[in-house]
């Protein structure tokens, strides 16, 4: 097997938790020499790796760090033949405007495939939501300083890989400085899946329906993890959006998961509210309550999710908040639909048992009152396929990813 990268990120390939600076194989420490695999960096200096051709610009002096992109254009960040693994992205851009990185799109298409595996804002996909950066690391992305992005999934490929950013923010771009390190391989190994990503975003979802982080993606493969953003709606003044559960559905669940969470906070490993933190697999890197922004992820790696045929994860756009603050929003006629009252660990249903869905019926009891509602919500959700592509839509226009940004 492959020794991937000297990080926590490479010991979820094949699904078994090992240590840090661990190899795959029997034999895996740092000092342990892997003859199957050949080091290589795409860079603006050296392109794809090729052997003794980097740094020759300028006399080795710097001649070529980075590249513009014109509005309009597409840079190839690697353009390679497999089979290889891709260990490491590193790159950054002079506008790091929310605009600018939910413009350009990021791409990466493996085998030859004319369609991307991986689609989505640069910023989202680099472990923020809502195209915002932030100060953080974890177990699979970094941004150490706000001003650059780095990726350590393993990227396995056959056949071929190609990577490339696409400006279409309408305006040029003067800087992209940029590493992509991968290693070629000897041997394939037939257990290897494709690295696949979606991004998503409804500005205004419907009452009662869940958002889709995932929608039913068809093949054999291993659910990674999501980074999601929300824009609440200021209808709902300051009462708490994130009541939703996470739903997963496998191999063939048709209308109830295999999996349901306690409410969005939960999955994410905090409680009671989500304030700002981040670990290696889990974190909230936004909580703006003055804009009304959050940006969380939570990655699988510990505990992963395989699937054998299919694969859908959704998230109920559930709130909450006390039952007089909701009933006099309820009586402003503002969009909602009332599902539970906790009173004191007493839950009632108000869908179920012909118990009506009115907070202000007396028969029904004080205390926190959660409601079906509709809010701005994106979400990037990482996954692997035993395909190197996906029947998932393509990405968005660049319009209704720029839309309303905060």
């Amino acid at each position: 097997m492959v020794l991937f990268a000297t990080s926590a990120a490479a010991v979820f390939f094949s699904g078994r938790t090992l240590p840090a600076f661990c190899a795959e194989d029997s034999g895996g420490a740092l000092f342990h020499y892997d003859s199957n695999v050949e080091p290589r960096w795409s860079t603006p200096e050296g392109r794809n790796g090729a052997k003794g051709n980097a740094g020759i610009e300028n006399n080795g002096a710097k001649g070529h760090p980075c590249e513009p992109i014109k509005a309009g254009a597409t840079c190839v960040l690697l353009d390679t033949m497999g089979p290889g693994i891709i260990s490491r992205i590193w790159l950054t851009v002079r506008d790091r405007s929310p605009e600018m990185l939910r413009s350009l799109k990021l791409e990466m298409f493996w085998d030859n495939e004319a369609k991307a595996a991986v689609s989505a804002p640069l910023g989202d996909f680099f472990g923020v939501g809502l195209g915002r950066t932030a100060r953080f690391h974890n177990a699979l992305f970094a941004d150490p300083e706000g001003r650059s992005f780095v990726c350590y999934i393993p990227m396995p490929f056959l056949r071929a890989a190609r990577i490339q950013l696409t400006n279409e923010s309408g305006k040029d771009l003067t800087h992209i400085f940029f590493d992509v390190e991968f290693q070629g391989l000897r041997k394939w190994d037939d257990q290897n899946l494709y690295f696949h990503a979606y991004w998503s975003r409804d500005l205004a979802t419907t009452l009662g329906t869940d958002f889709e982080l995932l929608p039913r993606v068809v093949g054999k493969g291993r659910f990674l993890g999501v980074n999601v953003g929300v824009n609440a709606n200021p209808v709902y003044q300051n009462l708490w959006w994130g009541e939703g559960e996470v739903k997963i559905f496998l191999n063939g669940d048709a209308a109830y998961p295999s999996f349901a969470g306690t409410g969005t906070e939960d999955y994410v490993g905090t409680g009671w509210g989500e304030s700002e933190f981040f670990n290696d697999y889990a974190g909230c890197l936004v909580a703006d309550e003055k804009k009304g922004q959050w940006a969380f992820y939570r990655f699988h790696v510990p505990d992963p999710v395989y699937f054998q045929t299919d694969c859908r994860v959704t998230l109920q756009q559930l709130g909450g908040g006390p039952e007089a603050k909701v009933t006099a929003l309820q009586k402003d006629n503002v969009p909602l639909i009332p599902v539970t009252v906790d009173s004191d660990g007493k839950l009632g249903k108000l869908l179920e048992n012909g118990r009506g869905s009115r907070l202000d019926n007396p028969l029904l009891p004080d205390g926190w009152e959660n409601f079906y509602r509709s809010d701005d919500i994106s979400a990037m959700a990482y996954f692997y396929l035993d395909s190197p592509s996906s029947n998932l839509p393509v990405l968005s226009p660049v319009a209704d990813r720029v839309k309303g940004l905060r």
